[in-house]
């Protein structure tokens, strides 16, 4: 799942005892705006279906192919990763180097657009799947306009430039921001406060009353993390705050075993790397 040690760092462990500097109260003068107005994403589904990395069993991850191929299969969102380049530009990689995913070596921020856009990224054990440009911001934006939400994992970027962008292509309504820190959390609610914002659920909040301190006090729109950090108490209290939890489930090894347990528990929304297989499941089921 790859996002707890990240998330960590947004909520202290002992955020009911946080003695705030000047910083973190300046921030909740801004986040802890609790009847800001705010609509989420429209939903298409009764169960949510998030393509991780976009719909990517046959395509490589993060490229406008596997986008095209979520679409394709009705999924609900494309998870995508925003990195910058060297010359300001924002582009859609999950590493911090092109390293894994293409024949090049180095950092994304050290190379210009113009060196990125030339780079093919493939899928190393699968060359099979075909090899495809490393897409920006803009271009997913507009392959996505009025077809597919966009679950942007706001990985190194200028928040101002990316809702720039988003405002551009007339997406407002059709994005959610997960958030990997705190400063991102105060751009995001300072520039654009009502753009639906994700975290993972923290380590330490293991009880219902604890995750309704915690949206209380900063104000979160929607929850991710791992589908085995949720019980019972704490998706009742997601509930009674009308906060959804469409947590991580992606892996090789999904199939309708793993599937029925967060399914079973009353979950209704998933981030998947099958979103194919799971919608075929989940509407055996009669909950599409």
């Amino acid at each position: 799942m790859g996002k707890r040690k990240e998330v960590e760092e947004i909520v202290p462990a002992k955020y009911s005892h946080m003695s705030f500097s000047w910083f973190f109260v300046s921030i909740l003068s801004i986040i802890s705006l609790q009847n800001r107005p705010l609509s989420l994403p429209k939903k298409n589904h009764h169960f949510v279906v998030i393509a991780h990395r976009g719909d990517h069993v046959s395509a490589p991850e993060n490229t406008v192919k596997a986008y095209e191929n979520a679409i394709q299969h009705g999924a609900d969102y494309i998870e995508i990763d925003l990195r910058t380049s060297k010359d300001s530009a924002l582009v859609i990689m999950h590493d911090a180097t092109v390293n894994r995913m293409t024949d090049h070596k180095g950092k994304v921020s050290e190379f210009l657009l113009d060196s990125l856009r030339k780079m093919k990224v493939y899928n190393k054990e699968h060359p099979e799947f075909g090899s495809y440009h490393i897409p920006d911001f803009a271009e997913v934006l507009r392959l996505a306009k009025n077809k597919i939400h966009i679950y942007l994992d706001f990985k190194d970027a200028s928040v101002k430039q990316a809702y720039q962008a988003i405002r551009n292509a007339g997406m407002e309504k059709q994005v959610i921001v997960y958030i990997n820190s705190m400063q991102q959390l105060y751009d995001w609610r300072k520039i654009a406060p009502h753009m639906p914002l994700m975290i993972s659920l923290p380590g330490n909040i293991k009880h219902g009353q604890d995750l309704k301190n915690l949206l209380l006090k900063y104000s979160f729109d929607l929850l991710d993390g791992s589908y085995t950090d949720y019980n019972t108490e704490l998706l009742t209290a997601a509930s009674q705050k009308n906060i959804p939890v469409w947590p991580d489930i992606q892996s090789a090894d999904e199939n309708p075993a793993i599937w029925h347990i967060p399914v079973s528990m009353g979950i209704r929304g998933l981030q998947t790397d099958h979103p194919e297989e799971l919608i075929r499941y989940l509407t055996q089921l009669g909950l599409r």
